[in-house]
């Protein structure tokens, strides 16, 4: 099932192959994004998923320097769904943070997803509070 699948940090990015598989990952239309450019300036780590050299799966780290950081992007093919993948990127993410001396790990989602990241992955429920600025 899971061919030659490995998790890479950091890994060199492709920004049309990360583009189109986030556009896969969140039903949306193909717009190619600088990933790679924006990835180097303001995250602390990603993580991709690979199965036989195909990026399958991705997260991408922000953090605030300090104790905090934040996951965001957690995207993974539709046709590799619901068989670990994204638990795996999350999990390995977060002992990244952890490894970079962060103490929290935050992560706003959906509430389609509240069993991933509040089962499969481990986060506890807080209250937290939004603004939308656009």
């Amino acid at each position: 099932m899971h061919t030659n699948l490995s998790y890479v940090v950091r890994f060199p990015v492709d920004d049309h192959e990360l583009s189109e598989l986030h556009a896969a990952a969140f039903e949306s239309e193909l717009e190619v994004s600088a990933w790679g450019e924006r990835l180097e300036r303001w995250a602390l780590t990603w993580v991709g998923a690979f199965s036989n050299d195909q990026l399958v799966g991705f997260v991408q780290v922000c953090w605030d320097g300090g104790a905090h950081a934040f996951v965001l992007d957690t995207a993974v093919r539709p046709d590799h769904g619901r068989r670990g993948i994204g638990k795996q990127l999350v999990l390995t993410a977060a002992e990244e943070a952890r490894k970079a001396g962060c103490e929290w790990l935050h992560v706003d989602f959906e509430p389609h997803l509240t069993a991933f990241y509040l089962d499969a992955c481990g986060f506890r429920p807080t209250d937290a509070g939004l603004l939308k600025l656009r």
